[in-house]
C-alpha cells in the first residue's frame, strides 16, 4: 500500500498511526497538494490528502472513508466497533476530534491564504475558540481515563488515536493558544501516545 500526503497534515497522520498500530505495512509518499496541484490532483480529483493506494492500484480518498476500509479489513483488530452504543460513543468521540483538527487547519489556512490586511481575525478566532473547545470535551474523557486509561474502553481505539492527532497539531499550528496548559488531561494522553512506535513513526517534519 501507499499512503499520500505528508504528516503535517492531521488528516494523514491519523490514518499512517492507524495503519502503524494495526500492523500494515506501506509506503509513505510524501505530496503536498497546494505545492504539487497536477501531481495530487492525478492520486486525487479533489486534490486533497490523504489517499491509500491499496496493492491492485485502487485509490481510496478522504481519511474517514480510508478508515473505515481499514476496519472492515482488520476484524477483531478494528480501531473502532462495527456496531451499536459502542460505535456511536467512539464515533462521537472521533467527530469532535476531527472537528478540532478542521478548525486548527482553518484558522492556519485563514492566514496563508490571506495577505495580512485581509486576514479575518474574527474568524481565526472563531476557529480557535471551537477547536480549544472540542479539546476541552476529550479533556475531561481523557481525565477519567486516567495516567494508562483508554478514551473509550480497555482497548485503543480510533478516538485514542484522532485525539492525540488532534492535540499535537493544534500545539504546534497554534502555539499561542498554549493548548497544553487548557487540557492537561489531553496533553498527558497525547504525550503517552507519542511516545509510541506507531506515532514515533509519524511525527510531523
Amino acid at each position: 500500500m501507499k499512503l499520500y500526503g505528508r504528516y503535517l497534515s492531521p488528516f494523514v497522520r491519523r490514518v499512517g498511526a492507524s495503519l502503524r498500530t494495526l500492523g500494515l505495512d506501506y509506503e509513505h509518499v510524501e505530496v503536498a497538494p497546494f505545492d504539487e496541484w497536477e501531481r495530487a490532483q492525478a492520486i486525487n480529483p479533489v486534490v486533497r490528502i490523504p489517499a491509500l493506494e491499496l496493492d491492485d492500484g485502487e485509490i481510496l480518498v478522504d481519511s474517514a472513508a480510508i478508515l473505515d476500509h481499514l476496519d472492515e479489513t482488520a476484524g477483531a483488530n478494528a480501531l473502532t466497533p462495527r456496531s451499536g452504543k459502542p460505535r456511536r460513543d467512539v464515533l462521537k468521540l472521533v467527530a469532535i476530534a476531527v472537528g478540532g483538527m478542521e478548525k486548527t487547519v482553518g484558522a492556519v489556512y485563514e492566514g496563508r491564504f490571506h495577505a495580512k490586511e485581509k486576514v479575518e481575525q474574527a474568524w481565526v478566532e472563531r476557529c480557535e475558540n471551537q477547536a480549544v473547545s472540542a479539546m476541552q470535551a476529550l479533556d475531561a474523557v481523557a481525565a477519567k481515563a486516567g495516567a494508562d486509561g483508554w478514551l473509550y474502553g480497555d482497548k485503543i481505539s480510533q478516538a485514542d488515536i484522532s485525539a492525540a492527532v488532534a492535540f499535537s497539531f493544534a500545539a504546534m499550528a497554534r502555539p499561542k493558544l498554549g493548548v497544553a496548559e487548557k487540557v492537561p488531561n489531553l496533553a498527558a494522553f497525547a504525550a503517552r501516545m507519542e511516545a509510541t512506535p506507531a506515532f514515533q513513526a509519524t511525527k510531523i517534519t
